[in-house]
Formats: structure tokens, C-alpha cells, sequence
């Protein structure tokens, strides 16, 4: 999940290029990098990615995005709330490979509307796992899955997100999605186990 990015899903109301030019200028004076979020099959033109290439822009990892149904049944392990504690906050920090992209998203999930809800297991009295939803439309989206390296591949994470899609069933959701790195297999084998398909894929543009 990033913002502050260009989506373009449809044609420019301008010459292509100039309609690059105008989004770097916008994002600039904001004191942003200029950035686009390009979906397969859906921007235009067709040729935008080869538009960016040449002003130097290159694609981030492919990520993909996945549909799945909400409800099922919760784990009493699981600490559910409405906003992030210490404790939370402790586990996306230590698993975020870049520190501005980590900071970045946990300031985003920090602004997610509410209804919201933030999800931590803990093992041994220290916490292992986490995630956080959003609500709304019928829809749940799942953020911030992580694992503390030292207890991955024991489940947590499936706890987690099933404690999230049951809370966002009694806050009146009936589909969830989530987003994952293409190439990440393990988790993407665990989402299409507990009922998640390929949506779509995208990539960002930076420099």
C-alpha cells in the first residue's frame, strides 16, 4: 500500500507528455516524488510505461491484489482494537525492511477511518503477529500482515487474518481484499487457503 501516487485509469485531457510533466510538477510542489501506480490492462495510454521508461522511471516489485470472503471464525489468542498500540507499533517497526517505507505505512494505517480494527497475537508475553482492517461498502481491506522473524511459519499469520475477516463481518462486511508482493508464494498460498483469488496486478513507476 502506497499514497501520494498517480493513478491513471483513463486517456489525458492533454498531450500525453505534457500530461507526465503536470503530475511531476503537482506531486514536486508538495514536496513529493513523483510516482504512478500502473494496473494491468487498465491505464492510459497503452504506451505509458514506455512513456515513463524513457524519463528514467522503473518499476517497483509486481504486487498483487486479492479477493476473498469476510466472516469465519475468530481466535481467542488474537487481541483485536480500534487503534495501535506500543505493542503493534513494535512488530511493524522491527519488520519493515526500508524505515521510510515502514514509517510511511504505519502513518497511513494510523489514519485508516474508522471502523477499523488492529489485530495482535502474542506469544510468550511478547507480540508475534499483527494485521489491521478497514471497513466500508461491504468491503474489508486487510493491511499491515507481519510476522516477527522468529516466529514465522507457525500459523500466527492465518490466525490473524481470520480474527480480522470475523470483526469485519459483524462490522457489516461481506468481502475482503489485501494486497501482496507477487513473488511472496508463502503468502500468497495462505490467502488462497482461506478462500482469496488473483484480482489484478500493479506496479509503481519512480525514479
Amino acid at each position: 500500500m502506497r499514497i501520494n501516487a498517480c493513478w491513471p485509469l483513463g486517456a489525458p485531457d492533454r498531450d500525453v507528455d505534457e500530461a507526465i510533466t503536470a503530475v511531476e510538477a503537482w506531486l514536486l510542489q508538495r514536496g513529493l516524488p513523483p510516482r504512478f501506480k500502473l494496473t494491468d490492462g487498465t491505464f492510459a495510454p497503452a504506451d505509458l510505461d514506455r512513456r515513463l521508461a524513457a524519463r528514467g522511471y522503473a518499476p517497483t516489485k509486481e504486487t498483487l491484489v486479492m479477493l476473498g470472503p469476510a466472516g469465519g471464525q475468530g481466535s481467542d489468542r488474537v487481541v483485536v482494537s480500534t487503534t495501535p498500540d506500543d505493542a503493534f507499533e513494535q512488530v511493524f517497526t522491527a519488520t519493515a525492511g526500508d524505515p521510510e517505507d515502514g514509517r510511511e505505512r504505519l502513518e497511513t494505517l494510523r489514519r485508516i477511518p474508522a471502523p477499523a480494527r488492529f489485530a495482535r497475537l502474542d506469544v510468550d508475553g511478547g507480540p508475534a503477529a499483527i494485521g489491521a482492517s478497514a471497513i466500508g461498502g461491504g468491503f474489508a481491506g486487510i493491511f499491515g500482515m507481519r510476522t516477527a522473524p522468529a516466529h514465522r511459519r507457525q500459523g500466527l499469520a492465518r490466525l490473524v487474518l481470520r480474527a480480522l475477516l470475523s470483526e469485519a463481518s459483524t462490522l457489516g462486511a461481506e468481502q475482503a481484499w489485501l494486497q501482496v508482493e507477487a513473488d511472496n508464494a508463502p503468502a500468497i498460498a495462505l490467502y488462497a487457503d482461506e478462500g482469496f483469488e488473483p484480482a489484478y496486478r500493479y506496479r509503481y513507476w519512480a525514479r
